[in-house]
């Protein structure tokens, strides 16, 4: 393997030997095994290797990342509270019930930055269930996320999804709050895969579960259902993308208010990445948190939460650094 050359760690397994790269999704209906990147704002990378096998510990050099005091925001403390206040006021005027508001945190990205070293070091110092590392240099794509939360899982028509809604810092601190977020989106998500879903099979196996993970707790909730026929993986992202988890509710009306408070595309950030094998008619997609990507000379990392009425600009500030804590201390020097 080539340095530099094309590569996926995903769902445990490293792929290698690129042969396709494409933007049409309908591909993941066809045949061969597929790394997928979705940005926030909806574009789509898919790659199809020819060698898959299990994943094996890096080779290369280890990472070594940007001092700690080199990381800047796109939104600094006052913004950002100042957006909160006006996601309340929007929520108060009856526009939104939820909106997710995020921030994005960059710094230089250290010469000859290697993205598989980094989720190497992710792997190691934050890991993750569901995981990924793509490096496309021929789409400039240089993805590396440690992302807890599931977007879509498919096995044949079998579809579900479990939302993260609800953070804290230990498994008794979560507030009401936290719980309100959870449902509302689980509601919008049930709507989402009922679009594409038979008739009466969306159902909410687990709802509000508590879930450890490095640093943090979260509320986990899971929705499934049986996909009609008809549908296939173009249908199912169309229905249930960007996911509900890392916009709001109503999703079209807190889309809006994102477009409006935060100052910088999401990019792979609150996007997916994930796998998907057309030959077995399996795949993973992750929703996109806790995702370091290399853009433009620069390590980005996107950090944010769940804005409800019972929110406060202080509060939520502080979700968005834990949140963002321990990874910037893996991947910072």
């Amino acid at each position: 393997m080539a340095p530099g050359s094309p590569l996926a760690v995903v769902g445990g397994r490293l792929a290698t030997g690129l042969v396709e790269l494409t933007d049409d999704l309908s591909v993941l209906d066809r045949s061969g095994f597929w790394a997928v990147v979705i940005t926030f704002e909806g574009r789509a990378t898919c790659a199809r290797f020819s060698h898959v096998r299990p994943a094996r510990p890096w080779p290369g050099a280890p990472w070594v990342g940007p001092p700690a005091r080199a990381w800047r925001t796109s939104l600094d403390a006052a913004g950002f509270r100042e957006a909160v206040r006006a996601v309340r006021h929007a929520i108060g005027d009856g526009d939104v019930y939820q909106v997710n508001l995020t921030r994005r945190l960059s710094a230089p990205a250290p010469v000859a930055a290697e993205i598989a070293a980094l989720g190497a070091a992710l792997a190691a110092g934050n890991p993750a269930p569901y995981s990924a590392v793509v490096r496309l240099p021929e789409a400039d794509l240089h993805v590396a996320s440690a992302s807890p939360e599931c977007f879509l899982a498919r096995r044949g028509r079998d579809v579900q999804s479990r939302p993260i809604k609800g953070t804290a810092g230990t498994s008794r601190g979560f507030l009401g709050k936290d719980r309100a977020e959870n449902v509302m989106i689980v509601d919008l998500v049930r709507n989402d895969l009922g679009r594409v879903c038979e008739y009466a099979s969306v159902r909410v196996p687990a709802l509000c579960a508590v879930e450890a993970h490095p640093g943090l707790y979260h509320l986990v909730s899971t929705v499934a259902g049986r996909l009609r026929r008809s549908v296939g993986w173009p249908e199912l992202v169309a229905a249930t993308f960007p996911p509900g988890s890392v916009t709001g509710a109503p999703k079209l009306a807190a889309l809006d208010h994102i477009a409006k408070l935060e100052p910088v595309p999401r990019g792979p950030y609150c996007g997916a990445v994930g796998w998907v094998d057309a030959d077995t008619g399996e795949g993973e997609l992750n929703v996109a948190i806790r995702t370091f990507w290399i853009e433009g000379g620069e390590l980005h990392l996107g950090t944010g939460g769940g804005i409800t009425w019972d929110s406060t600009p202080e509060g939520e500030w502080a979700e968005t650094e834990l949140k963002a804590r321990r990874l910037l201390a893996v991947v910072s020097s």
